[in-house]
């Protein structure tokens, strides 16, 4: 697998430059022509750079295909009002106890306000990088690593299925058939559409559903794929309170942190391969439910 070198500009207040392809041509024009006078000034103040570091000025002409380097203006963002607790830090790793509404990492319309530009900022972490990502929507355990070179690492682990993960969701629907089931089916996301699809095919997705009573579950993923815990319990006519996607689509306004979609990343395990260690990294986060409270949480560390 070919690496992407590292960009040419250093990540300023918690956020690495964006990378443009270009059509071909002079830059500045080009720049002007996609993005407007604001993006094109940002050559004459010499915020552009090729991959080599080189800085662009007005005079500059790149073929099509070439990258160039450049910060972004950032949108205006409704501020999530929510901490981010810190269940464990070392040298190579921060865990995180992400809240609601908070996505991962820059995507869209939500840059400032993400778990990785955030904890960035408050940790004076420039090279922090998430392992694996958890939705926008939900809460719980989330891995981070400290620097560049440990990235590929644990993003590897993450990617195999050698991570041990569990999730907590709460339904209020009446369960119907019995716990546990296995539910496998083949889940597709297409690009532009918010919601993604079971289709015909052979299975993609599979999870683990275990009934705790009084309407909370313990999921357990054996793949990855996106919106996969909402997309199953949905199936199972079981969407998870306060969903905004399944089984349909609500509006919520940008604002409007008063319903949190109540699934939980509550529990990750793994071998760690630097170490060898067995790490265990525990929400404390709880839903108000008894059968869905989780206990404190923990960080165990034991050889294997």
């Amino acid at each position: 697998m070919t690496r992407r070198r590292p960009a040419p500009l250093p990540v300023r207040d918690g956020l690495g430059p964006a990378r443009l392809r270009l059509h071909g041509g002079p830059v500045a024009a080009e720049l002007r022509t996609r993005f407007g006078a604001a993006a094109a000034a940002k050559v004459a103040v010499g915020e552009v750079v090729t991959a080599d570091g080189a800085v662009v000025d007005e005079t500059t002409v790149l073929p099509a295909g070439t990258h160039v380097f450049l910060y972004r203006d950032l949108p205006v963002e409704v501020p999530v009002p929510f901490e981010i607790p810190v269940l464990h830090r070392d040298d190579d790793l921060v865990v995180v106890d992400k809240p609601h509404f908070l996505s991962t990492m820059p995507r869209g319309r939500h840059v400032a306000q993400t778990a990785l530009v955030r904890l960035r900022r408050e940790l004076e972490l420039p090279e922090l990088s998430p392992a694996h990502r958890l939705d926008r929507l939900t809460a719980g355990v989330l891995l981070f690593t400290t620097r560049r070179e440990l990235r590929g690492t644990y993003q590897t682990l993450f990617a195999r299925g050698a991570v041990h993960k569990q999730y907590l969701a709460r339904s209020s629907a009446p369960p119907a058939g019995e716990f546990p089931r296995l539910v496998r089916s083949r889940i597709i996301k297409r690009r532009g559409c918010l919601q993604a699809r079971e289709e015909p095919g052979e299975p993609n997705a599979e999870t683990l559903v275990e009934a705790l009573g009084d309407g909370c579950y313990r999921l357990t993923p054996r793949t990855g794929r996106t919106h996969q815990l909402r997309v199953h319990l949905a199936s199972l006519g079981l969407p998870i309170d306060g969903d905004p996607l399944y089984p349909e689509i609500v509006e919520i306004a940008p604002d409007d942190f008063s319903t949190p979609l109540q699934l939980l990343a509550q529990r990750l395990e793994f071998t760690d391969p630097l170490t060898q260690l067995r790490r265990c990294f525990v929400s404390r986060r709880a839903f108000q439910h008894r059968a869905c409270r989780v206990q404190q949480g923990t960080t165990e560390q034991r050889g294997v």
